[in-house]
């Protein structure tokens, strides 16, 4: 990759590890119905005041500044008796997912903190894998970004501390359209611009993978639809703000305003696309930050940010980021929470954003040393600050399989906007069979 002209957030949800891979990888993994078979039993009630050495567990630490080490690092100088060993895992999703699902099933105590990516929380909470935090674990969420707290709960119990989030932005070319559009409908009405110039006018990621069920859920939550209930499992999918979110992805596709090739987009390809001057709008990570504004970028003086627009305003962004949770099966769980305090302080908040990982901390967004690094962050705010997690469920992989599925087959017009929600609903109802 080109060295990037300025930090940029790095986002879990695909640049940090391929989730296009784990998608497919977390397709393969059983998931029974009731999610009994695997849980932790009185593995919660256990070692609720074990003190000692303790190991945390994240994939690959690819931040500019090795913040996970940094993090380390803090907390093992002021912790001599109760030291963390920091095991890091491949860079590849599926890889990681694999690894922890295999330490919980067989209620391994080595692993004591675990890094999840956002959709994976309510299922190793379903599972009874990992702490819940009410009672005596009970974390003081007060000064963290409420979306993130939302996406490390589940059925009304915190079950992990948020360690960084992300979310969706807006990237356009300011040097033609001044003003960043606020609504959807104000975006296509700008489409005239990108023909006029022969370019295209909007794109995301549109493939058939987790990306496709990002921009899917980003549409239909924009317009005021869901996916399931707060039991995650009832699906709510089936409802005319749905059919709208997703009606306005495909109805730009079939009028161009969408270019073609867009449906084989992945981050790089979209990211390619704008870089090279081939687009007016495109919805992406933080990430992408550097990459259009780097040397090889022909927009590179010329490339605004903002929240990603919705119906009526700003959007609902697909929330990105890491949980840090406690294994049911550590013998050191009181320590594991002091850890799990010390992550989201203001002091291990600061490694966090300095590495370039967007903070779960309100403060962040508004310090002008960081906004001078990254000029983004307060259009990632107004994205996070509206942000709605990826479907709540223990069931996701299904779940984001019936998505994406039937987002393509609704955009490659293969079926209409109303089987593709209809479809979409009863995929979400057999998730978990």
């Amino acid at each position: 990759m080109a060295v990037k002209k300025v930090s940029t957030l790095r986002s879990s949800i695909v640049p940090r590890a391929a989730l296009a891979v784990a998608s497919v990888a977390l397709l393969t993994a059983p998931f029974a119905s009731a999610c009994s078979s695997d849980n932790g039993g009185n593995a919660t009630s256990q070692n609720l005041s074990g003190r000692g050495p303790i190991t945390y567990v994240e994939g690959k630490d690819t931040t500019e500044t090795g913040a996970v080490k940094q993090l380390i690092e803090r907390w093992n100088a002021a912790h001599p008796d109760e030291q963390v060993t920091f095991k890091e895992q491949s860079n590849d999703a599926s890889q990681q997912y694999d690894d922890l699902v295999e330490h919980a099933r067989s209620k391994q105590s080595d692993y004591d903190v675990v890094a999840l990516d956002v959709p994976w929380t309510a299922e190793f909470a379903a599972k009874g894998w990992i702490q819940p935090l009410k009672d005596s674990f009970q974390l003081d969420t007060s000064s963290l970004l409420s979306p993130p707290v939302a996406s490390a709960t589940y059925n009304g119990t915190l079950y992990a501390a948020p360690r960084n989030t992300n979310g969706g932005l807006l990237f356009y070319r300011k040097d033609l359209v001044p003003n960043p559009p606020k609504t959807w409908n104000e975006m296509m009405g700008s489409c005239q611009i990108a023909k006029d110039q022969n370019i295209g006018c909007y794109a995301g990621q549109f493939a058939p993978y987790e990306g496709l069920t990002v921009n899917a859920a980003e549409a239909i939550n924009g317009f005021g639809g869901t996916f399931v209930g707060a039991d995650g499992k009832t699906p709510t999918v089936n409802s005319p703000q749905s059919r709208a979110g997703l009606n306005a992805l495909v109805e730009a596709y079939k009028n161009g305003n969408i270019p073609k090739e867009a449906i084989t987009f992945k981050e790089p390809e979209s990211s390619n696309a704008f870089s090279e001057g081939k687009l007016l709008f495109l919805r992406s990570w933080p990430s992408t930050y550097g990459d259009v504004t780097g040397e090889a970028s022909t927009v590179k003086d010329n490339v605004g940010v903002a929240p990603l627009p919705g119906e009526n305003g700003v959007g609902a962004s697909t929330l990105g980021g890491y949980n840090a949770a406690i294994s049911a099966y550590s013998k050191n769980k009181a320590t594991a929470l002091d850890f799990l305090r010390f992550l989201i302080s203001e002091d291990a908040q600061n490694i966090v954003a300095a590495g370039a990982l967007p903070s779960v901390r309100a403060s962040m967004y508004d310090d002008p040393a960081l906004i001078a690094k990254m000029p983004y962050l307060p259009a990632l705010k107004d994205s996070i600050a509206s942000a709605v997690p990826r479907p709540v469920t223990p069931f996701y992989p299904a779940v984001s399989k019936a998505v994406q599925d039937n987002a393509y087959a609704a955009m490659n017009g293969t079926k209409s906007v109303d089987q593709s929600i209809n479809d979409m609903q009863k995929g979400i109802e057999t998730a978990g069979s």
